[in-house]
């Protein structure tokens, strides 16, 4: 079947740009990634990823790292994954 639909959807330019630079590095047109959204709803019958607030733990979390409180630097994967296991 040819793509014969046209979607308008209002978004703020940043967004747009940010969206099209991570497409670009996985190869896929914002057309094709909105065809793949679209697929994945059929599939799924709904929003294919969960849809919910976060709770108050969540939240002061969020709020603590974009304040830069309480984050932990490691210099590999591995290092984390040990600090993380207790070793």
């Amino acid at each position: 079947m040819s793509k014969t639909e046209v979607i308008h959807a209002r978004i703020t330019p940043d967004l747009k740009v940010s969206v099209e630079a991570v497409l670009q590095k996985i190869g896929l047109s914002t057309t094709d990634a909105i065809s793949l959204f679209f697929h994945q709803i059929v599939l799924q019958r709904g929003i294919p990823f969960e849809v919910r607030l976060p709770n108050k733990t969540t939240r002061q979390t969020i709020k603590e790292a974009q304040a830069g409180k309480n984050l932990k630097a490691h210099a590999s994967v591995a290092q984390m994954r040990k600090a993380l296991e207790g070793k």
